[in-house]
């Protein structure tokens, strides 16, 4: 990491507060849009304006903006897989699944990271925590979706078949992650997440049309409130706070996103939706939460700190 100047705790503790509190209410706002928007409309709204408003801003703060031919293929490539699919399967599976159990399903990328890397070609081997903490949140995941499971084998498959979609999303989110990671940009960070969320947000127009997904969309206050939200504390400010944090705090602290986020949710969603969760759905949730303090705290066998990629560290909330 290069040498930066001395960060202002202030920010540091604001920018922490923007990434757990903003980050963790997302999947709120969501529930809130898919009330009244079809999901590939608030998904298309929501990331071409994030993409335009981030490039103008890095363009008026002089940033280096254009990308190179190949750099451009890459960024086509993971907005798609990330945003485009990743990200929008969460809209789409927040129609049939409560808040908290989707912030939950989306805190196994990291494990997906850490499983995915150790079999790759020059990937990062886990230790034995690391493996511990996989065997750990995929076995809380079972327990997480054990209800629905049960409801689908009584005929009621909607929330298996949401739940299913986002572990696919999840797996494109981890791979164009890991993508990424394997690329060079000369791009800064801020300005390669709006030319993917550009790019995810010309996937989910092209989806909206091949599907007809644009009928019974109610642009009214409900509608504005959530996708503006999305837009202004989901991706452009917290997507802010993050990289200043990157830069100015060790990445395992920053990382700490992936398993406050989810209790966020939770607790947002108990509080102002009234969800309810049964005994073996909190057993998930505590297995999975542990699973992903055991790997992102877990170190690689070359030696360095496990940490989630910037990528992935972002979740599939930005």
């Amino acid at each position: 990491m290069p040498a930066q100047s001395a960060p202002n705790r202030t920010l540091i503790l604001l920018s922490f507060a923007c990434v757990y509190l903003f980050w963790g209410s997302t999947y709120l706002a969501m529930r809130y849009g898919v009330e009244v928007l079809p999901p590939f409309v608030l998904g298309s709204v929501r990331f071409l304006m994030a993409g335009v408003l981030m490039l103008a801003g890095a363009g008026l703060l002089r940033m280096k903006v254009w990308p190179r031919r190949q750099e451009l293929v890459r960024l086509v490539v993971i907005g798609i897989l990330m945003l485009g699919c990743g990200n929008t399967s969460v809209i789409w599976a927040e129609q049939y699944l409560p808040t908290g159990l989707a912030a939950l399903i989306v805190a196994v990328i990291p494990l997906y990271a850490a499983l995915i890397e150790t079999f790759l070609p020059r990937g990062e081997g886990l230790r034995v925590k690391g493996w511990v903490g996989v065997c750990i949140g995929f076995a809380g995941l079972v327990f997480l979706l054990w209800p629905g499971l049960r409801e689908g084998l009584r005929g009621d498959s909607r929330q298996i078949i949401a739940a299913g979609v986002m572990l696919g999303g999840a797996l494109c989110w981890t791979s164009a992650s890991i993508i990424s990671r394997r690329s060079t940009f000369r791009l800064k960070g801020f300005v390669a997440a709006g030319w993917e969320m550009l790019f995810g947000g010309v996937f989910n127009v092209l989806m909206m049309l091949a599907t007809q997904g644009y009928h019974g969309a109610q642009w009214g206050l409900q509608a504005w409130a959530s996708t503006l939200y999305l837009v202004a504390f989901g991706s452009i400010l917290t997507y802010t706070a993050y990289v200043y944090l990157l830069d100015h705090v060790a990445v395992s602290k920053v990382a700490t996103y992936a398993y406050v986020n989810p209790v966020i949710a939770v607790i947002l969603g108990v509080i102002l939706l009234k969800e309810r969760f049964v005994a073996v759905e909190y057993v998930g949730m505590a297995a999975i939460l542990v699973a992903v303090f055991l790997v992102t705290s877990s170190k690689m066998k070359s030696g360095a700190a496990t940490v989630v990629d910037e990528d992935v560290a972002a979740g599939l909330e930005a």
